[in-house]
């Protein structure tokens, strides 16, 4: 499955059945949150109204790909700061004081990444295509209000899901040729250690 999974941008508009949206959702749900804080949450675009409503706030991604907005689904994994640290302020973490700065990354966003990537993963299984894409922090504050999103949850990104489209061009060469040797990015007991 991690094999098969592409970043794919050409869809049809052939709809998925409500159980296949409700499987990508739930296997969402299944990512590991640091304290089990599960600080995410998900808008999902399944109506085409709603989807049409979405598409503004990434004109970029829609000039470049406008075969995107065929995509039966769209869904943007939100993080939620604020349920990390009050989770880390009980008492069997006991960081009380919620300071942002006792963390050494934002688990925050990491973990939400990881709801994302399972989402992508769960698409490749149940025999679709998917692709994961930026918000442009200018339009946050539109997407937020349009979609009525409370302003202490950030977009990591949107996620298409769908068919891809008959027509979608092979993968660029110059993926492959960009793809960087594994010698080059894992050490082994050592930095600078490869093999």
């Amino acid at each position: 499955m991690v094999r098969r999974r592409r970043m794919v941008r050409h869809y049809t508009d052939r709809p998925l059945t409500p159980e296949v949206v409700d499987r990508l959702l739930a296997n969402a749900l299944r990512a590991p949150s640091a304290g089990f804080s599960q600080g995410w949450a998900f808008l999902a675009l399944t109506a085409a109204a709603d989807r049409a409503r979405f598409w503004p706030f990434v004109p970029t991604r829609v000039e470049q790909t406008p075969t995107m907005q065929d995509a039966p689904l769209v869904v943007v994994p939100l993080a939620h700061k604020l349920t990390y640290l009050e989770r880390y302020a009980e008492p069997d973490k006991g960081w009380e004081d919620r300071a942002e700065s006792r963390w050494p990354v934002p688990y925050w966003y990491v973990d939400t990444g990881m709801s994302a990537l399972l989402i992508l993963l769960t698409a490749v299984d149940e025999g679709l295509d998917a692709c994961l894409f930026g918000i442009p922090p200018e339009h946050t504050d539109g997407f937020r209000a349009e979609f009525g999103v409370p302003a202490e949850y950030t977009p990591i990104g949107g996620i298409t899901v769908g068919y891809r489209a008959p027509d979608t061009p092979p993968q660029p060469d110059r993926v492959n040729q960009r793809r960087r040797d594994p010698a080059e990015l894992i050490h082994r007991g050592q930095w600078g250690t490869r093999g």
